[in-house]
Formats: C-alpha cells, structure tokens, sequence
C-alpha cells in the first residue's frame, strides 16, 4: 500500500521519494490527515522508537525529520483547513548567547509533522522576546533549547521574566538541550524535560493533555 512505502521512504530518509509518494497518495484521494497519520507519523514514529533504543543515530533522524518535512509541506495548506487537526501551539527558540539550532530545529519539525502549530523564533533569543512571543502567539507550550553550559541560565531567566509579566500560569515550558538535565528543569521551575526531539515531542503531547485535562475537568 502506498502509505506503507511511505512510511518506509521517510524512515530511510529519502525526502524526493516521500515527496513523490505524497502527491501519488493526494492524487488518490487519500485524506491529507490518513497521510499525516498512517504515513509519515508512521514512519517517523519508526523512527522514534529506534533512536531510543539506541538503534538509529542523529544523522538518520535528521535526514527522516527533513523526509518528513518535505512531505509535509504537502499536507500543510490541507490540514490548516482542518481546525481538528491541530494539537497545540508550541513557541520554540534557542536562548541568548547560543547559536545552536539542529536539535531545536529537529524538535520543531517533529512537532510540527505531529500536529502542532510551531512559532520558531530561531538562535540567540532573549528572555523579553520570548515574554513577547507568549504575550502576542498565547501558545499553549513554550519550549527552551541551550546547548552550552554557559547559557543554561538564561532559561530560568525567561521564566522569571514570565513570572513578572503574570503569563507563567498561562502556559507550561519545555526545556532540552546537551548540558540540561531533568534536576536542571525541577531546580528552575520547568515543566518538563526532554534529552531528544523524539522524547520532546512525547513531553509535549503528555504536557497538552494534562492541559486539556486540567481546562476540561470531568464532573
């Protein structure tokens, strides 16, 4: 079935062929969201679960996460039509003083190819502009990456900045990166703590339902 060779061609990596397989699907009248979920979610959740073994390296996840991006793009003015489709809205940025952006930027397409509406604000981002970003996007999670120890910091400082500004309470935060730890993440006040974008996403799913969860009480 064309969706399974979808689902292989992104595991493997190969973007033009998951490209080519999408319009093929799109030009079979298969639903863009059965795409999404039976496709690339599929093969990226292949993915997932073999870098967590240890299995697949950073590499072959990075060429997958483009894969899927490229099929994506496809799908993107599709699902936009459909409101049901959208799991959250994620703001995401690496913090001032670090120029890093492959693991932010592979969490971001994660995400996004999950569902989630992505506000990336890039490398270098200070506390004020992320206070902004929550101010003027009300995302749902906002997600913090440092890959050096020396801008560690700056994460406790954009929650106090969000403290300050009263919009803490509105919006749970995510943080990773090389050096961060989940004591880091308890010490500071985080949310939560994700060592890789396969695990960040799982952390934003489980953090959007307790939000859910929390704003719907049952009884």
């Amino acid at each position: 079935m064309i969706l399974e060779m979808l689902a292989e061609a992104l595991y493997h990596g190969r973007a033009n062929e998951v490209t080519n397989l999408t319009r093929r699907a799109l030009a079979e009248n298969i639903s863009a969201l059965q795409i999404l979920q039976d496709g690339l979610l599929r093969g990226m959740d292949r993915v997932g679960c073999e870098f967590k073994a240890g299995e697949l390296f950073l590499p072959e996840v990075i060429a997958s996460a483009k894969a899927m991006h490229a099929g994506l793009s496809l799908l993107r003015p599709l699902l936009a039509q459909s409101p049901s489709t959208r799991l959250g809205r994620v703001v995401i940025g690496t913090v001032q003083g670090d120029l890093h952006d492959i693991g932010k930027n592979l969490v971001a397409m994660m995400l996004e190819g999950a569902g989630f509406e992505v506000i990336d604000l890039g490398v270098d981002v200070t506390a004020t502009r992320f206070e902004d970003a929550v101010r003027q996007f009300q995302p749902d999670l906002l997600g913090l990456s440092a890959l050096l120890t020396t801008t560690m910091p700056e994460m406790p400082r954009v929650i106090a900045a969000l403290d300050s500004a009263g919009l803490r309470r509105q919006v749970k935060v995510m943080i990773g990166g090389a050096p961060v730890t989940q004591h880091f993440a308890d010490e500071i006040g985080a949310d939560g703590y994700a060592p890789n974008a396969p695990a960040a996403l799982e952390l934003a799913k489980r953090l959007q339902a307790y939000r859910i969860d929390n704003e719907n009480p049952s009884g």
